[in-house]
């Protein structure tokens, strides 16, 4: 089959096998992995998600380190293509979609029956491996760590990118009033059409009087609730924003610049201060990532999220992808297609 293969830590920017030296190459016979246990299932992948764990992963500086070579990739979607003889749930042919530490960047991925969840008629699969990491990070963190309730003030920080778009729409599907930041106008004007109540565009203002001002014509004090995944210097300006009890929900750096919250006035406020890690939550309360993809899945066969696909990639083509989650072009996701499929001979349990 065929894979991705980070064969050493390195830049994911370049070209796979452009040299002897990059981190990446395309193997167009890696072995298909073969049912691990009678409860495995075999899928053949649709597409996968290029997240900036991903990006972060390959170069090395991600905080959990995986031995190399390995095949990178996170949330997929494809087709059951075989099932372990204990497997009751699925059958050959369904829908699915998952997260995996490692090996989406294939075509085919081996999971268990309790990991993967069964993608609703009328979804695209394309979606439905966008959505495990971005919206369920989202999700957990708005809903199950800082409670967002309708009528509170949302402020989410690089609003158009993956885990920015799906916070803006969890927080418009709670009723919250919901304050977005971008930069640029393309961003600007998706993030406008689907009905933020203000969008902050920092090529052109500041966040702290942009969202000043609009508060004042609402009536309302200030933020409730911060989601950053952006940090650094426009961490330490939302702050200013915050309501008294105000949640910080801290997702990610990508500034590059871990912002200090001042402790003194986080005890003055009674702010409380979420760390988000997604994947711990697989290993220390897994039942909150099954109810979180669970319910996102209902919204999208339902049409209440809907997921912006920036652009599709084939395997060949990853590093054009990374270079777009480096220089901040992405607007929603950005994917890894896999065409439809061909005969591949396959491994039996």
């Amino acid at each position: 089959m065929e894979a991705l293969v980070c064969r050493k830590l390195g830049d994911p920017t370049t070209p796979p096998d452009s040299s002897e030296t990059t981190a990446l190459s395309v193997s167009t016979s890696h072995p298909i992995p073969t049912l691990n246990s009678p409860t495995s299932i075999r899928i053949r992948i649709k597409s996968t998600s290029i997240n900036y764990l991903n990006y972060l992963q390959i170069l090395g500086k991600y905080q959990e380190k995986v031995a190399v070579p390995f095949v990178p990739g996170s949330d997929y979607s494809g087709v059951v293509e075989s099932v372990g003889p204990d497997v009751t749930k699925f059958r050959v042919g369904d829908r699915v979609c998952s997260v995996a530490a490692v090996g989406s960047f294939a075509q085919f991925i081996v999971a268990e029956e309790k990991d993967l969840y069964g993608v609703p008629a009328g979804c695209d699969l394309v979606a439905a491996a966008a959505l495990p990491i971005a919206y369920g990070t989202s999700y957990i963190a708005l809903i199950h760590r800082a409670n967002l309730k309708s009528g509170q003030v949302l402020l989410v920080l690089g609003a158009a990118g993956g885990v920015g778009l799906s916070a803006v729409q969890i927080g418009m599907i709670c009723g919250a009033t919901v304050i977005a930041v971008a930069r640029g106008n393309e961003k600007v004007q998706l993030l406008k059409a689907m009905g933020v109540d203000h969008v902050v565009d920092l090529s052109k203002e500041n966040v702290i009087e942009s969202t000043k001002a609009f508060l004042k014509t609402r009536k309302l004090k200030g933020v409730d609730v911060l989601y950053d995944p952006v940090g650094g210097k426009l961490t330490k300006e939302s702050v200013k924003l915050l309501n008294w009890a105000a949640h910080i929900l801290v997702i990610g750096f990508a500034s590059g610049e871990v912002p200090v919250i001042p402790a003194n006035i986080a005890l003055v406020k009674n702010w409380t201060i979420h760390g988000l890690y997604f994947g711990s939550y697989g290993v220390n309360d897994p039942g909150v990532i099954k109810d979180s993809v669970k319910q996102l899945l209902s919204w999208l066969a339902r049409g209440l999220i809907t997921v912006n696909i920036s652009r599709s990639y084939k395997l060949q083509e990853a590093n054009l992808a990374f270079l777009d989650i480096r220089d901040r072009k992405v607007i929603g996701k950005v994917m890894i297609t896999f065409d439809d499929p061909k005969t591949i001979t396959s491994s039996k349990l």
